[in-house]
């Protein structure tokens, strides 16, 4: 299994860095936005964030505006967002594409290694009955997919959008990794 942990990366404040600074942490990566319907999983992200980062968990918000326009600040008007409406402080990434012809290599990664998403259900049903075309599998469906992470950076599990993160099988699956 190829690991993430080579792929060059940006913080939210500018800095160039490549994921093997998280090496023996379990990660959960998630395209964020700002202006969509499931916008206030932050919360929930945060929360997580909160109870299992001393246990060695990482949440890893990249933003991305590849589904209706909804993240169209900049990255300061992104953080200052995150930071003043949901006070998110789990690490935030400049804004990248998470699907079509310019998706950053990380995502490439990511849907390479698990194409199927567990959980998708009624997600993708709201969407073709808004008269939107959702993206076919391996791509992102929208925001707020979640990939998990292990400790040797790879790919070990795939959550659709609607999954929130104190579902069970998020919860579960993080603890099974963390436990490792």
């Amino acid at each position: 299994m190829a690991s993430i942990f080579n792929i060059p990366v940006q913080t939210i404040q500018g800095e160039q860095i490549d994921l093997s600074q998280y090496a023996g942490k379990v990660l959960l990566i998630v395209n964020v936005a700002s202006k969509c319907g499931l916008t206030p999983q932050y919360e929930g992200l945060q929360k997580l964030y909160n109870e299992k980062k001393a246990d060695g968990l990482e949440i890893l918000g990249f933003p991305a505006n590849n589904f209706l326009a909804q993240e169209p600040g900049t990255d300061e008007e992104i953080q200052a967002f995150c930071s003043l409406t949901y006070d998110v402080d789990f690490p935030l990434f400049a804004k990248i594409s998470v699907a079509g012809d310019d998706k950053h290599p990380l995502y490439q990664t990511l849907t390479q290694a698990i194409p199927e998403r567990l959980g998708e259900g009624p997600w993708w049903k709201d969407l073709v009955d808004y008269g939107l075309t959702p993206n076919p599998k391996p791509e992102v469906l929208w925001n707020f997919e979640k990939f998990l992470v292990n400790k040797k950076g790879e790919v070990v599990a795939r959550f659709a959008p609607d999954i929130t993160a104190d579902d069970e099988r998020i919860v579960s699956a993080i603890q099974a990794e963390l436990a490792k």
